[in-house]
């Protein structure tokens, strides 16, 4: 005899209730695993596709591990360095784009920046501020890094937990799917499929149009010779999952850059503002329609209030779970919406067919 409705809604809220206390006072312990399972997730398909061309799963995992080592050590030795050296000489370089800044407005506008004016005023700070408080950002969010994460965390724990995980991940999965509640099992399983799907799409389709466009911008940056082109590059293409945002934010600052390195040579200024342009048509009409799809339930609004929620009341460990969990609450809002049309409460007496 199933559970009643009032029994199975406190196990489940109870089960809610331990998800969030584990977050809560366990996030920062959490975070390698988490990584690690959201690696793994990423990577299964990549093992499958690898099983049907004839290797086993020990040998699809590790072949895998090996690519991504190889491709680490890369980054490490050509990107990394590179980025860091660009990051911090935007942050040193802040005080004389906030004072070339300062001259072209005085030049074009010469009544908006009067010596005694509040704007007058804000440009001379911004520039010194920036570079205070840029430094004290960058160290800050390092040291806090190394004390929360732990640099054996994440160079040793991640790919290993990610490691074995995508070694027995089919397992795991026939394993819960077993001990669904049979009773609740066909809807359990329509359910995760929905989640997978959308989480499928999105974050494996969003992941891989990010990092394409984020290679994209950082090289055709450079190539026209944009002073800080790789932490535009990788900035702009940091933020393409929210739409749109990733092209707005990333072009408004690669011009504005541009306009003080470039500044009379509009063929410059206009390579730079093509090189979004082209960006945003392809992402538009090619990768995203290829590689995410045209609907996976996650709007953009949704997808920022569930990153700002989770990331204020848990940090970083928050925001990366704050997607499954909002495609999961996507998923049932729409199953309960769907069963709510159906029921008699939506329909009253006017569903009623005339022989009942």
């Amino acid at each position: 005899m199933a559970l009643p409705i009032r029994d199975q809604m406190k196990y489940w809220g109870l089960a809610l209730a331990i998800f969030m206390l584990a977050l809560w006072f366990l996030g920062d312990i959490m975070l390698p695993f988490v990584l690690g399972g959201a690696i793994a997730y990423f990577l299964d398909p990549v093992a499958d596709r690898l099983e049907t061309m004839g290797l086993s799963r020990v040998g699809a995992t590790v072949v895998i591990t090996l690519v991504a080592i190889l491709l680490f050590v890369v980054a490490v030795l050509a990107v990394i360095p590179t980025l860091v050296q660009q990051l911090v000489s935007l942050f040193n370089m802040a005080p004389d784009i906030a004072r070339d800044l300062q001259n072209f407005l005085t030049t074009r506008f010469p009544e908006i920046l009067q010596p005694d004016s509040a704007i007058h005023q804000a440009l001379l700070n911004l520039g010194q501020a920036v570079q205070e408080r840029g430094g004290q950002l960058l160290q800050g969010v390092l040291s806090g890094a190394m004390s929360l994460i732990n640099v054996v965390m994440l160079l040793v724990i991640v790919p290993v937990v990610a490691f074995y995980l995508l070694l027995d991940w089919d397992n795991m999965i026939a394993e819960i799917n077993r001990l669904l509640p049979l009773d609740h099992a066909p809807i359990v399983r329509k359910l995760a499929g929905q989640i997978d799907h959308t989480l499928a799409s999105f974050i494996r389709g969003m992941g891989t149009v990010c990092l394409i466009l984020g290679t994209y911008y950082a090289v055709a940056l450079m190539l026209v010779g944009l002073q800080f082109g790789l932490v535009v590059g990788a900035f702009a293409g940091l933020i393409t999952f929210i739409p749109y945002v990733g092209a707005i934010l990333g072009g408004a600052l690669a011009i504005g850059l541009g306009l003080f390195q470039f500044w009379g040579d509009w063929l410059s200024l206009g390579l730079v503002a093509g090189i979004f342009v082209i960006g945003q048509v392809v992402e538009g009409n090619i990768l995203t329609p290829k590689l995410v799809g045209s609907s996976v339930g996650l709007h953009p609004v949704w997808l920022i209030f569930a990153l700002s929620v989770f990331g204020a009341l848990f940090g970083f460990v928050g925001m990366l779970v704050a997607v499954p969990v909002a495609a999961s609450i996507g998923v049932l809002a729409r199953f309960g919406a769907e069963r709510y049309t159906e029921s008699r409460l939506y329909k009253g007496l006017a569903g009623k067919q005339p022989d009942e």
